[in-house]
């Protein structure tokens, strides 16, 4: 697939927009929040697949990426990430799996904790991006636009959970300078933006909900009431509150029956690849430079416009595409 000049405007729009982010549009609480009440999840171990999981990928299956193969590694990597022939695991976070529940022994009880993008109020991986692939919603999700993410996986680098996953063999590097520059498309858990946007709850939520009835793991609603359910509950029942503050706050709450600092030890252990640290600050102040992220994203766009051009004066010499003509 050729990139037309339509195309090209989008991908500029962007880079631009990834430049000129106010200030004021993060640390933003957003309308929403989920509750996840770990004293409650049984990991589903009397279902096939836990629900929560279930749901999310009946719901997000027509978006799972799709690669084309072979795929190439790009200079300077000799590797690429490729989870299509892994589409079908569920323990953990993949670009087909976008949320799992994990496990933690701590003194011979089991807990379970289901894991999915926190939604930060002041989302690194929305800041740190340097191409504007993410945005964060009024709603208070953040969310990737696979039409103009490269894979450079910057997101998960200032994640403090590094949630986003990479799938290679996909998304518009392909169609610019696949051996040089991208690596693939970003995927995580989008809050199910298009249900939200509708007044409808999350697909994880609705399916835990039928299946637990009132002790259901997933509470979701305002933002207001679901923070002051949460610190009500903390306080009466002597649980412990993650989410609240750890990275400057989230939309998503966690209750527990024991400290997070044994949790977080216990992933560790095991050498699980998603901790649960308790001290989590903000990286948005120590990792991002604006002139950097300048340089990069107007150097990509000339060359990007360098190489647009190219293709637009040729399809047009040659008489082809419609798009480009009328434009």
């Amino acid at each position: 697939m050729d990139i037309t000049r339509r195309g090209f405007f989008l991908i500029s729009t962007g880079l631009l927009s990834s430049l000129i982010i106010k200030e004021n549009a993060h640390a933003v609480e957003g309308r929403y929040a989920t509750l996840v009440d770990i004293t409650r999840c049984d990991g589903c171990s009397s279902e096939q697949i836990p629900k929560c999981v279930e749901a999310c990928r009946e719901q997000n299956r027509k978006r799972f990426p799709e690669p084309k193969k072979p795929i190439l590694p790009y200079w300077p990597r000799k590797t690429y990430e490729d989870w299509s022939d892994r589409r079908d695991k569920i323990d953990t976070l993949t670009p087909y799996n976008w949320i799992f529940v994990q496990k933690a022994t701590i003194e011979g009880r089991d807990i379970f904790i289901p894991r999915r993008c926190m939604h930060c109020d002041n989302p690194p991986c929305v800041r740190g991006c340097p191409f504007g692939a993410l945005t964060k919603r009024p709603q208070g999700n953040s969310v990737i636009n696979e039409g103009l993410c490269f894979g450079g996986a910057k997101c998960r680098d200032v994640c403090p959970w590094h949630i986003p996953q990479r799938q290679a063999g996909v998304g518009i590097y392909l169609h610019m300078l696949p051996k040089y520059a991208g690596g693939g498309v970003m995927y995580k858990c989008d809050l199910c933006k298009d249900r939200i946007e509708k007044g409808e709850e999350p697909a994880c939520v609705v399916a835990c909900r039928q299946r637990l009835k009132d002790n259901a793991v997933f509470t979701f609603g305002e933002r207001r009431d679901i923070y002051g359910l949460a610190k009500q509950r903390k306080k009466k029942e002597g649980l412990y509150l993650y989410g609240d503050i750890q990275n400057g706050g989230t939309s998503t709450l966690y209750l527990s029956k024991v400290p997070f600092e044994a949790i977080n030890r216990a992933l560790i252990e095991k050498k699980d690849r998603f901790k649960m640290p308790v001290d989590v600050k903000n990286k948005i102040q120590t990792t991002f430079n604006p002139i950097g992220k300048a340089v990069l994203s107007m150097g990509f766009m000339g060359m990007a416009g360098a190489i647009v051009g190219a293709i637009i004066s040729k399809r047009v010499h040659k008489g082809g595409d419609e798009d480009v003509r009328k434009d």
